[in-house]
């Protein structure tokens, strides 16, 4: 995970800040809609991030939706055909579908911590 994310319950919510208003801010990641909170201070962050995420999830209860945003397993990217193929003539190589050359991939990357 990134260093500079905050987490609270099942949330995340990114973090950067803006030298012009002279704030953090953010948003929260894995939802539907746009979340968004901000803060003069880290504690004042930590905290918007918080109320932003029960508010959240308060007007996804009344709303009869799910707060987390779904993922099928499935989806679409963009690559250099270069970078395509020279994956590709691994996974061939290797014996296994790009598909499975990509997953684990991901999977390494992911879980390499």
């Amino acid at each position: 995970m990134n260093d500079n994310m905050l987490k609270y319950k099942d949330f995340y919510g990114s973090v950067e800040y803006s030298a012009v208003d002279e704030c953090f801010f953010g948003k929260i990641i894995g939802t539907t809609d746009l979340v968004t909170f901000e803060g003069k201070s880290v504690r004042n962050l930590k905290k918007a991030f918080t109320e932003a995420v029960e508010d959240y999830l308060v007007l996804c209860k009344e709303a009869g939706k799910e707060p987390q945003k779904s993922y099928k397993g499935s989806f679409n990217i963009r690559i250099s055909p270069e970078l395509h193929k020279a994956a590709a003539l691994i996974a061939g190589r290797k014996g296994i579908s790009l598909n499975t050359f990509v997953e684990k991939a991901i999977y390494d990357e992911v879980y390499a911590s």
